[in-house]
């Protein structure tokens, strides 16, 4: 017969990691993706060709609940990694998570957009101009460290699988393309001359970098659903994910666009102004034959009974950068059609991001979404 000794653990050992701050130990990356989706509806929402009385204050009260909703998650996610490690190593090197890590830079990105959008009428704009510097910098730099990180796990440590290719794969790649839509709004705050032209070449290149790394991921995520058929139900919603790189950069071509006169020499920003035009309608067109799949898709994943999960956030921002692509072609083509477009997305974009919050709230305070 054999037996078994076991030592007892002396009063004075540390209590293992997963039983301090036991909320925070499933608290993912993904969760990023609410702060995003709340900042893109109050910058989308100040930029739209209409606007009705009390819209602005509306949009300054939900940037507002951005920024405090990212300060929070910050700092629970910097608890999740000093008390939960081996989880945060375990997202690291699971190739359904990882990808989340381009919502950080995202986060960050779209409330310090906000913050010039719409935070400078609650903070003035020298702070706002401030913070959305520092948080413009931290989310690019994390952004493209993102784009490379992400897939060199892929390649080298994860075990991908040719039918586990997902939308989510676009997160970090997108990340630049934000870069690249929202930098153009600390233009006019720099210097004249070779700054303002940096930043806005800078720019470009991450709309570059961004643009052609899509290019190169969409097709596997169409042969994914082609080959294998539609994705889970609680995966569906992030089918919008593939409208983040399509809006965004149109939003990017057009900001770019509007800041050029004061960055570079007439030739360039008029060929700049025509280019923002000639991309971002083909590429609107895209959006829409994708947003009308992944909306049909949505619906037959509803009447299969899918239930809320945190994927529903991906139906926020998404739409988001197609509200501010069709709004930033409003305003350089004149088209009325494109203002009522941009309207109609924006209701859209309203009504995902209050049926997400109210399901994040409810399982936040029942407890089931932290609880693994």
């Amino acid at each position: 017969m054999a037996t078994t000794l076991v030592r007892p653990r002396p009063l004075t050992e540390p209590a293992p990691a997963a039983h301090k701050a036991p909320a925070l130990r499933h608290l993912g990356p993904n969760w990023y993706a609410s702060v995003m989706g709340t900042a893109m509806v109050a910058n989308a929402g100040a930029t739209l060709p209409y606007q009705l009385p009390g819209q602005r204050v509306a949009c300054q009260l939900v940037w507002a609940l951005s920024a405090a909703a990212l300060a929070v998650l910050l700092v629970a996610r910097a608890g999740h990694w000093l008390h939960h490690r081996d989880q945060a190593r375990a997202h690291l090197l699971d190739p359904a998570v990882a990808p989340f890590y381009g919502c950080l830079s995202m986060a960050l990105l779209a409330v310090g957009g906000g913050t010039l959008i719409v935070g400078r009428d609650l903070v003035g704009t020298g702070a706002a101009v401030a913070a959305d510097t520092v948080l413009f910098t931290a989310g690019t730099a994390i952004g493209l460290v993102a784009a490379v990180a992400v897939p060199y796990l892929m390649v080298v440590r994860h075990k991908v699988e040719p039918g586990q290719a997902s939308p989510v794969w676009l997160l970090p790649l997108v990340a630049p393309m934000v870069s690249a839509a929202l930098g153009p709004l600390l233009i006019p705050h720099l210097p004249a001359g070779q700054p303002r032209e940096a930043m806005l070449l800078a720019c470009y290149a991450m709309f570059g970098t961004s643009l052609l790394a899509t290019l190169l991921v969409l097709p596997l995520i169409f042969g994914r659903l082609v080959v294998g058929g539609p994705l889970p139900l609680a995966l569906t919603p992030t089918l919008f994910l593939v409208l983040g790189p399509l809006g965004q950069s149109t939003t990017a071509v057009n900001q770019l666009a509007d800041m050029a006169p004061g960055a570079v020499g007439a030739p360039y920003a008029d060929a700049l102004a025509g280019f923002a035009v000639v991309y971002g309608v083909p590429v609107m067109g895209f959006a829409l034959l994708w947003l009308a799949l992944a909306g049909c898709m949505l619906v037959r994943a509803a009447r299969g009974g899918m239930g809320f999960a945190m994927t529903w956030w991906a139906l926020t921002f998404p739409v988001g950068t197609c509200v501010t692509g069709a709004a930033g072609l409003a305003r350089h083509t004149g088209l009325t059609a494109l203002g009522w477009l941009a309207a109609a997305l924006f209701l859209a974009l309203l009504t995902a991001w209050l049926l997400a919050a109210a399901h994040t709230l409810r399982g936040l305070f029942t407890g089931r979404l932290l609880a693994g």
